[in-house]
């Protein structure tokens, strides 16, 4: 497909995407906080509970029936086609960025697989994420919540690492934020909305509502909200190759998730004490752990002795692949392994087919475009090695080496 397509494609699919997942979003974060925060004492007959709130200028009083009232009342808003639509436009979004450039971001590099049998793995991960999370929710777990949770998410931690070993590091990301996805709308679609056609069916037949559904229906929705933070993180990771690009990319993930599901339980639970107030600090210290873990000089791929010894000695270079010592690398092997690998993209006039302008705008046309863009160079081709994306352009191991040495010794761009 012509890249300027692919382009607005990517634009318009992604924006909707943000836009109705931002709505359903809020409305899981605000029913949650409805649910716990309302007042149950003494409540009126029929009823759960109520809560008065205050908002844009006005006062507003909810009430929760136990189950439904007597009566169906004119009109009744339901909340369906914000998760339905986020899944829609967020499986579109996965075609047009990773399957229509599966070689680009989906396949590892060096993949014996095709791009056809990589995107089939992808596309079975989401549905059969849907079944295994499903089957254990209603297998004999579901008596013990807490326990249902760690095996979830042990059972998530597990896709992340088997993910990791098909997959480029985004493409791994991306699927286990779109498998949390499919089951997150698979409750909506499969237990949370007929539960709720159910209770509406009830009341129009004048019979007594099955409990059962409603409460289903509850801890249902209350898992989407413990995923919402994982998703969301997952949709901005490719911005952060030092997580993706980790060499073990899927326990930066499972630590990640972790600390955005502690952090979402002390916010579900504060109204009732501050028990959990230790979640904050531990979230804190969490991440500060898994930025170190993730360093540069915690997670690089161990080097041939000889490029181990080059690696840390200045005044070496290399040439055809072999160290050659008592010289400084010259700017001018470094300017041919950028133009080789990179600059096929990262041009403003691009050579590769996938792309009609350069990627975010960077380019490395000029010393200059190089020694700006120098950061964003040692970060991802260098210390994560995800650029060349799927390594398209074969860049080697020496010549990784070659652009590290030439950045130590003050990446001169004048010898």
């Amino acid at each position: 497909m012509e890249p300027h397509v692919t382009e607005w494609l990517n634009l318009v699919i992604r924006w909707a995407h943000m836009v109705v997942g931002v709505a359903w979003i809020g409305a899981s974060f605000y029913f949650v906080w409805l649910e716990n925060n309302l007042n149950r004492l003494n409540p009126k007959k029929g009823l759960s509970g109520d809560l008065w709130a205050i908002h844009g200028g006005g006062i507003y009083h909810l009430e929760k029936y136990q189950l439904a009232p007597d009566t169906m009342p004119e009109q009744l808003h339901w909340f369906k086609w914000e998760a339905y639509f986020t899944w829609i436009t967020g499986i579109l979004l996965l075609a047009v960025v990773y399957y229509l450039n599966a070689e680009l971001y989906l396949m590892a590099p060096d993949s014996k697989l095709s791009a056809t049998s990589t995107i089939t793995i992808g596309i079975a991960s989401l549905f059969l994420g849907w079944f295994v999370y499903h089957g254990l929710c209603d297998s004999p777990l579901r008596a013990s919540p807490f326990l249902l949770a760690l095996v979830l998410y042990a059972f998530f931690v597990a896709v992340s690492y088997g993910l990791a070993q098909v997959f480029s590091g985004r493409g791994a990301y991306i699927h286990v934020g779109a498998m949390l996805g499919t089951i997150m709308v698979g409750n909506v679609f499969r237990i949370i909305m007929p539960a709720q056609r159910d209770l509406v069916q009830a009341i129009k037949e004048q019979r007594p509502p099955n409990p059962a559904l409603p409460a289903k229906a509850l801890l249902r929705s209350r898992h989407n909200n413990y995923m919402t933070l994982p998703v969301l993180f997952i949709m901005i990771s490719n911005h952060f190759p030092s997580t993706y690009g980790a060499s073990f990319n899927w326990v930066i993930l499972a630590g990640l998730s972790a600390v955005s599901i502690i952090l979402r339980h002390y916010f579900n639970t504060r109204h009732n004490s501050q028990k959990f107030v230790w979640a904050l600090p531990v979230t804190a210290l969490g991440m500060v752990a898994l930025a170190f873990v993730s360093s540069p000089n915690m997670t690089k791929t161990p080097l041939s002795p000889v490029l181990e010894t080059g690696y840390a000695a200045k005044g070496f270079f290399l040439e055809d692949g072999n160290e050659v010592k008592g010289k400084y690398v010259s700017f001018a092997k470094v300017n041919t392994v950028i133009q080789l690998r990179c600059a096929v993209c990262h041009s403003k006039t691009p050579t590769h087919q996938a792309f009609s302008v350069a990627p975010a705008g960077v380019v490395f046309d000029t010393p200059q475009d190089i020694s700006r863009n120098l950061a964003a160079i040692l970060t991802q081709a260098v210390h994560s090695k995800v650029m060349p994306p799927g390594n398209l352009t074969q860049m080697t191991q020496e010549e990784r080496v070659l652009l590290k040495l030439w950045a130590s010794e003050g990446a001169s761009t004048d010898r």
